[in-house]
Order: C-alpha cells, then structure tokens, then sequence
C-alpha cells in the first residue's frame, strides 16, 4: 500500500511540476498552452502505462499466491488421504 502512495505523489508531484514550469515560463500563451497539452498527454500516457504495469504485477502475484495455495492443498489431501 506504502508504493501506491508514493507512486501516486510522485506522479502528482511531476504533473504539478509540468503545469506550474509551463505556466511561469517566458513563452507567449498559445505556445504554452500546446506545450502545456503535449505535457499533459505525456504524462496521461506515462500514468496509464504505470497503472497497467502495477495492475499486471498484482495480477502475477496473485495467480502465483493461488497456484501455491493449490498445490499446498492437494498435497494436505496426499497427506491426510
């Protein structure tokens, strides 16, 4: 639970960063609201793809922690039977 939150305030920490460099920097307005848009669809992607390795990662764990709970049960019916 402790990674999921410091994923998420890196990520958020990254993003209000990007937003307020965009924001404060010297460019004239269109420019930065482009510069603004590319950063923000960089950083949906980047966030989408982080989402989808950590839920692949649960997933694998959790089919692991099944197939050992499986195997532990057939071998207390050997042991038992």
């Amino acid at each position: 639970m402790n990674s999921i939150k410091f994923v998420s305030a890196l990520l958020a920490g990254a993003a209000v960063g990007a937003a307020l460099g965009i924001l404060f920097a010297p460019g004239k307005g269109p420019a930065n609201r482009k510069a603004f848009s590319r950063k923000s669809s960089d950083f949906t992607n980047e966030l989408k793809d982080k989402t989808n390795d950590f839920i692949e990662s649960v997933v694998e764990k959790f089919e692991a922690a099944k197939e050992e709970a499986q195997q532990l049960a057939e071998n207390g019916k050997l042991k038992a039977g």
